[in-house]
């Protein structure tokens, strides 16, 4: 759809020449003759930009930016006028104009400023739904209580400007902890450097963090600022530092002692001010203990100790994590919202998760993309879980401690069923409706699984 242009003139002429001209360039286009008229336009249908003559009878251009500004502030206006000067210009600028043109317009210049201002807006429309999307995407969902007394840790050290140790399982959403701290921090404008320790190979984890002039080593063909340096004044992010070399730990030691550094075959310093989280899976005390880890840079780094729990621990997060799942996947898939049975969530509470949060995600990406239906059910969960959840028999004749998964899925349905059938007083349509599923499906399974209401067979 083509974007609307709104011309504010009381000159016949100007917006005549304007409207043709915009209109060649593929724009709508609107006029009003005041600022009056061009706030009603603007309040009915608000129009991608405006261009607004400042001399105008009645509401002038300055008064119309400031209502306008006041009500759309993300709205760019391009001022125009005949009688200009450096005050108005500037005082236009600080009301909030994108840019000020004079008259008489030159034609040109005129269509490359709208295609400029639009092109700025778009920019800055991706970036403000990029960070909405990461913090989505970063979100701490879950109600357990070590999630809430972990919140709320976040929220006490976001608020200061100390170092931040976070441990934790992989996959437990350490990053998410870091993030969340930085959000909730005085830096939350600046930005968040982060880097993974483990996956950068050791000779070039220093060229990574300080940076390197051209030609400090082999395929140094430019001057490279390095991650310290990037995050001054902001936050920076060092994952798994328990994989980082002893020489390298000394490094970052003194970068933290004297908040200066300078990049790799540099003399210069180069004062760097980076607020450090740092987050690691290793029980860095014992890697202390194995001489691994250097003590003092783990009590530099230990200001704040923070521990994210394993999905094991928190198991009641899970619906919750499901459903954040579902509703954030199906957006960024492009499907239809699908939900999860309660049969397919009690599935899920029965694993351990050994990947964590992570795992579980993957687990429901996946389960979007491949379930042909909106709903999710036991039985896709059990196929995408086959693998992973085995179920245990005292059964003599099963050698190998397993039962086939068809069998194990059907004393797993009959006994959640049958759960479901006495607390609803055998009530089928109760039932049914509590399943999500037809009545006469129901009655089908309890057929089928050979259910009785006196709970044998």
């Amino acid at each position: 759809m083509a974007k609307t242009i709104l011309i504010v003139d009381d000159e016949a002429g100007i917006l005549t020449t304007l409207t043709s001209v915009l209109k060649d360039e593929g724009y709508q286009v609107a006029t009003a003759t005041n600022g009056t008229d061009a706030l009603k336009l603007i309040k009915d249908d608000p129009p991608s930009l405006v261009l607004l003559d400042i001399w105008m009878q009645g509401l002038d251009g300055i008064e119309t930016l400031t209502r306008i500004k006041k009500d759309h502030p993300d709205l760019p206006v391009v001022m125009m006028s005949g009688h200009g000067s450096i005050e108005t210009a500037v005082r236009a600028t600080k009301l909030g104009a994108y840019d000020y043109i004079e008259k008489p317009l030159s034609l040109d210049k005129i269509t490359r400023l709208v295609h400029h201002a639009l092109y700025q807006q778009q920019l800055e429309t991706e970036n403000l739904n990029l960070k909405q999307t990461i913090e989505r995407r970063f979100v701490m969902v879950g109600e357990s209580p070590s999630i809430r007394r972990l919140r709320e840790m976040v929220k006490t050290a976001g608020a200061s400007n100390s170092r931040v140790l976070i441990s934790g399982e992989n996959g437990t959403g350490k990053e998410l902890v870091a993030r969340a701290i930085h959000f909730h921090s005085g830096r939350a404008g600046e930005p968040f450097v982060e880097i993974n320790c483990a996956a950068i190979p050791d000779p070039l984890i220093e060229s990574e963090l300080f940076g390197h002039e051209k030609g400090a080593f082999t395929g140094a063909t430019a001057m490279k600022q390095g991650r310290f340096e990037l995050a001054h004044d902001a936050t920076l992010f060092l994952d798994e530092i328990g994989d980082m070399s002893l020489p390298t730990q000394a490094k970052v030691l003194r970068v933290l002692q004297e908040q200066r550094c300078n990049r790799v075959g540099g003399t210069r310093m180069i004062e760097v001010d980076a607020r450090v989280i740092a987050a690691s899976n290793k029980n860095l005390q014992d890697e202390i203990k194995r001489g691994a880890f250097r003590e003092d840079l783990f009590y530099r780094l230990n200001v704040i100790p923070l521990h994210v729990p394993p999905l094991r621990d928190r198991k009641e997060d899970i619906p919750l994590l499901v459903r954040h799942f579902l509703k954030d996947l199906s957006a960024e898939q492009g499907l239809k919202l699908k939900s999860m049975t309660e049969g397919a969530i009690a599935i899920l509470l029965r694993y351990d998760w050994p990947g964590n949060v992570r795992e579980l995600r993957n687990l429901v990406e996946r389960l979007v993309i491949m379930s042909p239906d909106t709903l999710i059910t036991e039985d896709d969960v059990a196929n995408a879980l086959a693998d992973q959840i085995p179920v245990e028999t005292n059964s003599s004749a099963d050698t190998a401690g397993f039962r086939p998964l068809r069998e194990a899925r059907a004393d797993f349905e009959r006994q959640f069923i049958l759960k479901r059938l006495r607390e609803n007083g055998w009530n089928i349509s109760k039932t049914a409706d509590d399943l999500k599923i037809e009545r006469t499906h129901l009655h089908r399974k309890i057929k089928l699984l050979g259910i009785q209401e006196s709970g044998q067979d």
